[in-house]
């Protein structure tokens, strides 16, 4: 399989600010490959490098075989790119817009036509072409968006956190699509600061600082870890001792029944259950021990956020 975007040594510099701070990755043919990470990792200014739209201050950048800076505008015609920001026109209709777009990438009328239906059919925007860009929620933007991004049917996708402010049913139908479109031979690149979309990925990057922590695919990283994870759920009535248990989830002395256990490495408390990050097996059958009768210790499979946390404190 070929790589379709490789990335040498990348940096890009705002003055003394490090956006990009030696970033090498590289994206293969028909996969989704995203950056997760959180605000200000540098996964914005990445994917701008990648699709010619910023210089880049060093490094080596080849894009379906095209060096980039030098071969930006070759590549415009074969990539599609979302930024964060809803940039349409909300004065015109969703079928305004796509013809917009569709006159931009000299599409012929009988070809937009056989393309559209499909890709209003797959955004369920179908029945919406004539409502106002400006009327539609927060996720048929995004679709729409995106009708507009692939209606010139791209090679590669770029996508800049899509789905950030969209409500969570919107989420999913969009993750769909996306699934859908690279079963046609699409590639895509997104970027996201949610890590449960990880898993919608074929492969990830985890970024902080201008730079990949980890990469692999979801499943590989989570498997590789040796992070020991557990939920602990306080008995009604029991709670007394637990509730004083969580002192700060950035300190080492988490207060109260927590603090005489040796081994935690992170604590949250979601709602009323305390989401716990062992270093090891032993440390586990001490909270299990020590929490009999007073909580249900149930071990979990460390997630692409205890991983991620995990990483960025051994930095």
């Amino acid at each position: 399989m070929k790589n379709v975007v490789e990335v040498k040594n990348l940096k890009k510099y705002f003055y003394d600010v490090h956006a990009i701070d030696g970033l090498s990755f590289e994206v293969r043919e028909g996969e989704i490959f995203g950056f997760i990470g959180p605000d200000g990792a540098g996964k914005t200014t990445a994917l701008r490098v990648i699709s010619g739209i910023m210089l880049p201050t060093s490094g080596e950048v080849k894009v379906l075989g095209y060096n980039i800076p030098e071969e930006a505008e070759a590549i415009k015609e074969h990539i599609g790119y979302m930024s964060q920001k809803f940039n349409l026109y909300t004065d015109l209709t969703v079928e305004e817009n796509i013809n917009f777009f569709a006159d931009v990438f000299l599409i012929e009328k009988q070809v937009l036509s056989q393309r559209l239906e499909k890709l209003l059919k797959m955004t369920r925007l179908a029945g919406f072409e004539k409502r106002l860009a400006g009327n539609l929620s927060g996720g048929m933007k995004q679709k729409l968006s995106l009708i507009c991004t692939l209606i010139h049917r791209p090679q590669l996708l770029i996508l800049d956190e899509p789905t950030t402010g969209v409500d969570p049913v919107s989420r999913r139908e969009f993750w769909e699509i996306l699934q859908e479109i690279v079963l046609e031979g699409v590639t895509i690149i997104i970027s996201t600061p949610y890590m449960d979309e990880a898993e919608w990925c074929g492969r990830i990057g985890l970024m902080f600082r201008g730079r990949i922590i980890s990469s692999d695919t979801p499943q590989k990283m989570k498997q590789g870890s040796n992070r020991v994870v557990a939920d602990v759920f306080p008995i009604t009535g029991k709670t007394e001792d637990l509730s004083a248990g969580l002192h700060s989830a950035q300190e080492p002395d988490f207060g109260g029944i927590f603090s005489k256990l040796r081994g935690i490495t992170d604590i949250q408390l979601y709602g009323r259950k305390y989401h716990v990050v062992l270093e090891n097996e032993a440390a586990l059958e001490e909270l299990k021990d020590k929490m009999n009768g007073i909580a249900q210790v149930n071990q979990i499979s460390a997630s692409i956020e205890d991983i991620f946390v995990d990483k960025i404190r051994k930095l």
